[in-house]
């Protein structure tokens, strides 16, 4: 009897367990999906993060940002054109596709069009009979890369521009680009209309037709634009998303172009926004958009595109990162070596996810059930999840690494396909026996990557403090990525004293003047020196007597201001022009010139403007630049120019003249702004003498 008592009762605990393991087992509902989400090609999209914009056409030969159209197309003569090593390169960068400027505003295709006149087919170029989409399309086919298409509405070369039959033309042209090159994964479009602050002819385009078109071919392509309907511009073109950024945003009632949201709006997005139309940063690696053999030693450090890529894919948005080709048609050497640096750079600091084997836990798993525990978020399947109760909306979840460890990285993600929600959360460190805040946020999405100063811990905590419905992550991870010297910051006053600085603590700095490159056995910064005339600075930092050197930067410098004075505007600010400093300004009337006594005569070969550095500054689009021996007899060098695209990229623009002239006075006057208001801002007015 005492071994059937002991078999009955271990065979009801048997059936006690089996009975408790399918009640636990039985599917639980999922969480309902929150407001406006991602189709499925746009969160395909997302998935792909990094990819390569192109832009080559006729400015990449007359070297200006903007062409009018008036071009003449044997300009375009390309000696090696390459699309291959583009795709190539690409590839081994880690993108996943190419973006190609097909048409820009001056209207010249890269294809041999046959709606317009202003084509390859009227170029040199391979007698005529070339097409760079073609070659494009079968590299990146070959190259396993997506591709996608740029094309301007706004075109300043088709004479049909500004009349009613222009939006059919353009449709065609869609059309022709859209039916012969393979499967388009991303149609890029921008709002430029020649009505609209450049003289030109204003034209309504009908976006809807445009988009029919796109659809009609390529129904799961995304559609950029201001207001998508794909993605989004972020506001502005320096690699800088929201540091909130909601995918999703209110379009009725705003367009492309002029009649975008605000820059500020487009950058964050909108909480509560009608549509998912998430975030695309774009930006170049050059100061500029196309090829100029004068930014071949301004190529973006490495320093500089780890920050944009923290601030784009870090910040729920993708990136699109341009590389213009030079003048023989193939990527310059100085890019490519800096793009495989930088691929090597983000494979470094994600290759070890330091939560392989952590222990892990939660304030709330969505009914107890295993479909949604936390640790499905260190598990590397995108489509598993973690989710909390639908009534817990400040959840915690705790990681146990299981031995100090040293971190300086938190990546997130939640599960875009059921919504956006977490506008709030913190990181905490178990750090002395006690939880101490390390870093804080708003926004998640697809993905946020935090950076945070290196500890050591065992635990990390991630609180939700703020979320519009139940949080659901599906990814948490951690990593230690090497610290890096921060880069020398060189500057000159306008006495000529050259200063070089870096925000790395008592680091040695190691300079050049003679344009070689600087080494531990170069010149040991100590002091400000004297540069006034015209040269250039290289400098590098280092610490550890020399075992850890950060990269080399350089500036060169034209003539100093020294003996330079404002004659107008007179206020308190005018000085600000000639400090030597791109990050002061001064304000002037719209009804006033800046002149510059320059303390001699000087033989000049052009100017320099700097702009005040925000997307949302009044800065100067068009003028008039004068240079004068005595400061009352003035000639006029420059008529009605214009620094194109200055709005969305407010960097120093530099015009040469046709000779060089010689003078002591220099004026600019603005003929009109980048916006309505009053008065126009300016950093620095310079001259060019070398």
């Amino acid at each position: 009897m005492k071994f059937y008592h002991a078999d009955f009762f271990f065979r009801s605990l048997l059936f006690a367990a089996i009975f408790m393991s399918c009640s636990n087992s039985k599917s639980v509902d999922p969480p309902k999906p929150y407001g406006v989400l991602p189709s499925e090609a746009q969160i395909e999209w997302q998935k792909m993060e990094y990819y390569m914009f192109i832009h080559f056409g006729p400015n990449t030969f007359t070297d200006v940002e903007w062409g009018d159209g008036e071009e003449d197309p044997k300009v375009f003569n390309p000696s090696n054109v390459d699309c291959r090593q583009w795709a190539a390169t690409a590839k081994a960068a880690g993108m996943k596709a190419i973006i190609l400027t097909a048409k820009h505003h001056d209207g010249f295709c890269l294809w041999p069009s046959k709606y317009s006149t202003h084509t390859v087919a009227q170029s040199p170029w391979k007698d005529g009979k070339g097409d760079i989409l073609k070659e494009l399309s079968d590299a990146c086919k070959e190259y396993g890369l997506k591709f996608g298409v740029y094309l301007s509405p706004w075109d300043q070369n088709h004479p049909a521009y500004g009349t009613e039959d222009y939006n059919k033309v353009f449709a065609n042209t869609l059309d022709e680009v859209l039916g012969d090159y393979g499967e388009i994964f991303e149609q890029w479009f921008d709002g430029a209309n020649g009505g609209h602050g450049h003289e030109g002819k204003a034209h309504k385009y009908d976006w809807e037709l445009f988009h029919e078109v796109v659809y009609r071919h390529h129904p799961q392509a995304i559609i950029f634009s201001d207001v998508g309907p794909g993605c989004r511009w972020m506001g502005n073109e320096r690699g800088v998303a929201g540091k909130t950024n909601w995918s999703r945003l209110n379009t009725k009632g705003f367009g492309p172009g002029n009649e975008a949201p605000p820059t500020d709006t487009l950058n964050i997005g909108n909480i509560h926004g009608e549509a998912w139309v998430p975030a695309e940063t774009d930006v170049s690696i050059r100061p500029g958009w196309f090829y100029s053999a004068s930014t071949n030693d301004k190529v973006k450090t490495l320093d500089q595109l780890l920050d944009i890529y923290y601030t784009s894919v870090g910040r729920n948005s993708n990136l699109l990162l341009n590389v213009p080709p030079d003048r023989t048609g193939r990527i310059h050497p100085n890019d490519s070596m800096r793009l495989m640096e930088f691929r090597g750079a983000i494979d470094k600091a994600f290759a070890s996810n330091l939560t392989k084997g952590a222990k892990i836990k939660a304030s709330s798993q969505r009914a107890n059930s295993k479909e949604y525990k936390p640790q499905n978020l260190l598990d590397d399947n995108y489509d598993s999840y973690w989710a909390s109760d639908d009534d817990v909306v400040t959840p915690w979840i705790e990681i146990d690494l299981n031995k100090n460890t040293q971190l300086n990285r938190i990546l997130l993600q939640e599960y875009i396909p059921l919504g956006q929600r977490v506008s709030e959360f913190k990181v905490d460190a178990w750090i002395d026996n006690a939880w101490k805040e390390i870093a804080s946020a708003t926004t998640i999405g697809y993905k946020r990557i935090l950076r945070f100063p290196s500890l050591e811990t065992q635990k990390i905590r991630v609180s939700i403090q703020g979320s519009l419905a139940s949080p659901i992550l599906n990814n948490i991870s951690l990593y230690m990525v090497p610290e890096k010297l921060s880069l020398p910051n060189i500057s000159r006053d306008k006495e000529g004293m050259v200063s070089i600085v870096c925000a790395t603590n008592d680091p040695q700095i190691y300079y050049t003047t003679d344009g070689s490159e600087p080494s531990v056995s170069s010149t040991l910064f100590t002091e400000p020196f004297a540069l006034p005339l015209s040269g250039s600075v290289r400098a590098l930092a280092s610490i550890t007597n020399g075992k850890i050197t950060s990269e080399s930067v350089s500036v060169v410098f034209d003539i100093s201001p020294a003996k330079w004075s404002i004659v107008s505007p007179k206020n308190d600010r005018a000085n600000r022009i000639i400090d030597g400093n791109d990050k002061s300004y001064a304000i002037v009337k719209n009804n006033e010139a800046v002149i510059i006594n320059l303390g001699e005569m000087l033989s000049i070969k052009g100017f320099s403007y700097t702009p005040h550095g925000s997307e949302k500054a009044n800065n100067i689009y068009k003028y008039n630049f004068y240079a004068s021996e005595d400061g009352s007899t003035w000639t006029k060098l420059v008529s009605n120019g214009v620094f194109n695209n200055i709005k969305n990229n407010p960097i120093k623009q530099e015009q040469s003249f046709d000779k060089s002239i010689t003078c002591k006075f220099i004026k600019i006057e603005s003929l009109e702004n980048v916006s309505n208001s009053k008065d126009y801002e300016i950093a620095q007015l310079a001259v060019i003498t070398k």
